[in-house]
């Protein structure tokens, strides 16, 4: 199976050098876009859908961070690798609130990208083995709509977990983008809307009737494993902050 990844570094030079290395550390994995700023970047992820995210983490016009941040809001699913020269490090680390696979220091070791590669490698294929039980190529025979109705209980089962669109489609020899758009005639969003949109009604339930839980907590118990992140989606949805929500459900 191909793993899709996008590439994201302002360097010209640079950007090609890690496209190469990329396909010689793991076949599996296929650069199918490069980008040389954040806001290019993110557009190849609107276009694309990939399952990986390589990016530097200085990026003109939009830098790694906001770039990270508004794919984790739209496509919670794609996996994040951040490369940064030695004087961002630190910077880069607190990235680990946006779920980052890992980082890599340049100049880019081939054996590091190797063993990141390999990680995330067994992280898809861990998942595809649970998707396989529910998401095979006998799942086709059953009518589109039977198909959506499949995967909503499926998200509905696993809103806190991470949910990878690409594998349950592969699984079925489908394109994410046909699987999204069957889901769409049927539940009128997207899945990865229809997850944020169950994460938000249970996060709400939970701020109303566990006043024993912090925000923090109630985050966790949804799926989002940073709280600013948690509440800036929150707000977003709601129009007020989980502390807003709470406080005046109380008065």
């Amino acid at each position: 199976m191909k793993y899709t990844v996008v590439i994201a570094e302002d360097e010209e030079l640079l950007l090609n050098n890690l496209a190469a290395k990329v396909r010689k550390a793991d076949p599996d994995f296929e650069v199918v876009g490069k980008a040389q700023t954040g806001s290019q970047a993110y557009e190849l992820v609107e276009q694309l859908s990939p399952d990986v995210l390589i990016t530097d983490i200085r990026m003109p016009v939009m830098d790694g961070m906001v770039l990270l941040t508004k794919v984790r809001e739209q496509f919670p699913l794609v996996k994040f690798v951040i490369t940064s020269g030695f004087s961002d490090f630190e910077y880069a680390k607190k990235a680990i609130s946006l779920k980052v696979s890992d980082y890599l220091l340049k100049p880019i070791d081939p054996d590091e990208l190797q063993a990141v590669l390999q990680k995330i490698k067994k992280e898809f294929m861990l998942t595809k083995n649970t998707y396989e039980e529910i998401f095979n190529p006998g799942t086709t025979r059953m009518p589109p709509a039977q198909i959506a109705e499949l995967l909503k209980d499926f998200l509905v089962e696993n809103y806190s977990q991470d949910i990878n669109l690409n594998l349950i489609a592969n699984n079925m020899n489908y394109s994410s983008s046909y699987l999204t758009r069957i889901f769409c005639q049927v539940y009128d969003c997207t899945p990865s809307r229809y997850i944020t949109n169950l994460r938000m009604s249970h996060a709400q339930k939970m701020l109303l009737h566990n006043p024993e839980f912090s925000i923090k907590q109630i985050g966790e118990a949804v799926g989002y494993h940073d709280q600013g992140y948690f509440s800036r989606i929150f707000k977003k949805q709601t129009g007020k902050s989980p502390i807003e929500f709470r406080e005046e459900s109380e008065g």
